[in-house]
């Protein structure tokens, strides 16, 4: 759906005129996105209602909109500064440091330079990822250690490795810097790859 988004350039002005079409495609294509990031930090109860929240937030602030950013990056920031004050008021004893990630001690040697693993995962190298997830158990296990995380770990990983997201548009939606925006992916990244290398090793 994203394919068929015109450009920034052309899109905003279409958007500030009320153009209804123009607003329909952007819903259409960043929708699901948006929900998906409010799932990751709020959980599945109260995401669809953040979505709901940021995309007001949108329409209200479009104006003001100084296009620092894509469009994109900027409406996902909403949802996270949206998603990350919903958590707030409905955990407040739960300190939202403590949201952002756990203690774990990372490896640094257990990533290169790019953030990607220096050396794969426990039986990542037998099958290739459509195999893995293929398999309904090894599913359930990804899927449990994801819901475990602390949510910006998880918005981090959500963003990064299956929206596609770059570190620095990462970076710009959690509104955090660079080096805090990797120790976020790599402790999700290393607690998921514990989660796995424990399934194989049951």
């Amino acid at each position: 759906m994203n394919q068929q988004l015109p450009r920034d350039d052309e899109l905003i002005p279409r958007l500030l005129a009320h153009d209804e079409h123009a607003y329909a495609q952007l819903v259409s294509a960043y929708h699901g996105l948006m929900v998906h990031l409010a799932r990751a930090i709020v959980g599945p109860a109260i995401a669809d209602e953040v979505a709901q929240e940021a995309w007001l937030s949108v329409i209200r602030a479009l104006p003001r909109f100084e296009r620092r950013s894509s469009l994109k990056t900027w409406i996902l920031r909403i949802v996270s500064n949206t998603a990350k004050t919903r958590l707030r008021h409905e955990s407040r004893t739960v300190n939202l440091q403590d949201a952002l990630g756990d203690q774990t001690r990372i490896d640094p040697g257990q990533f290169n330079a790019s953030g990607r693993w220096a050396s794969p995962p426990v039986a990542w190298h037998a099958d290739t990822p459509d195999d893995l997830l293929a398999s309904r158990e090894l599913r359930a296990c990804i899927d449990a250690s994801l819901d475990a995380l602390p949510p910006m770990q998880r918005a981090a990983l959500t963003l990064r490795d299956m929206q596609g997201l770059d570190m620095e548009s990462l970076c710009k939606v959690l509104e955090v810097s660079e080096s805090n925006g990797r120790v976020l992916l790599h402790r999700a990244r290393h607690r998921v790859q514990a989660a796995i290398e424990a399934f194989y090793q049951r």
